[in-house]
């Protein structure tokens, strides 16, 4: 199967179809995504709090970020391949955002990166990028880096207010030069509205039926623990299934019914033997 390109998910959204986008951040999940046959997968900085351990997404540094960024990289063979920019890695100027995105593109091998945020530093950050010639993917709505500034991780979009300041976000940054935009957490009819002016694709994250979908891989397999977004829908059970599977071993070895006969391997009684009379002579 040919890479997934840019011209082809343009495509995509004027003939209607709709396109797959699913989080990974490792060597296995790659693989996994890559033979479903997905067209983008996103190393998100999700993959702080879900792969990592951490609190929140701001934790998260470019080292780590990398790290993840690689090993999707090795797995992935036709999806289109985004990145985030974690938090701190591009705040401070231009400068600063275009060196980081240069070292995702050149030690990582991505695709494009990804910027949360509409305001005019964020907007400067995308064009810089861009005029330096990597693909830009902008996230407006619910931004988990800056969520506090929000008011939580909190829906937006529903106010007379919030719905404006989105659609002019989104407006400002296709005209920043993004190719693509992430809404996460906003009513299926602001972005409705959106969509209509809009030409790039809209890859929606609780924002009803966009140009396409994203969920966080853990999410969706359920294997992430506790309460998850109203807009996650589980399918599968492998976070069960794995529970299920280690207690199972561990009841076994436990047993000593584990390691079996089978799953061990065979020896003449001369090498052991040797072994006891090596073990005299030691």
């Amino acid at each position: 199967m040919s890479r997934v390109s840019i011209p082809r998910l343009i495509e995509k959204r004027e003939k209607r179809e709709p396109i797959v986008m699913v989080t990974a951040y490792d060597y296995p999940a790659a693989r996994a995504v890559e033979r479903a046959g997905v067209d983008m997968v996103l190393v998100g900085d999700s993959g702080a709090q879900v792969l990592l351990g951490y609190a929140s997404t701001v934790e998260v540094s470019v080292e780590e970020m990398l790290m993840m960024s690689k090993a999707v990289r090795r797995g992935t063979e036709s999806a289109f391949m985004v990145s985030d920019l974690p938090f701190g890695s591009t705040e401070e100027s231009d400068v600063q955002a275009v060196q980081t995105a240069v070292r995702f593109v050149r030690e990582a091998g991505v695709d494009a990166v990804k910027l949360e945020g509409a305001n005019e530093s964020r907007l400067s950050r995308i064009r810089a990028i861009v005029a330096a010639g990597i693909p830009v993917v902008g996230h407006i709505g619910l931004t988990p880096q800056t969520a506090t500034a929000l008011g939580g991780l909190r829906a937006q979009g529903r106010t007379i207010e919030s719905a404006e300041r989105l659609v002019g976000e989104g407006l400002a940054v296709q005209a920043a030069g993004a190719f693509c935009l992430v809404i996460e957490a906003v009513p299926s009819e602001v972005v409705d509205v959106l969509r209509e002016a809009l030409t790039i694709p809209i890859i929606g994250i609780g924002a009803g039926k966009a140009d396409g979908q994203v969920l966080v891989l853990h999410d969706l397999l359920g294997i992430t623990e506790g309460k998850t977004a109203k807009f996650v829908k589980t399918f599968g059970t492998i976070g069960d299934d794995t529970v299920a599977a280690i207690a199972a071993y561990a009841d076994e070895v436990r047993a000593g019914s584990f390691p079996a006969p089978e799953h061990q391997y065979p020896v003449t009684p001369e090498a052991v033997e040797a072994a006891r009379a090596a073990l005299l002579r030691a």
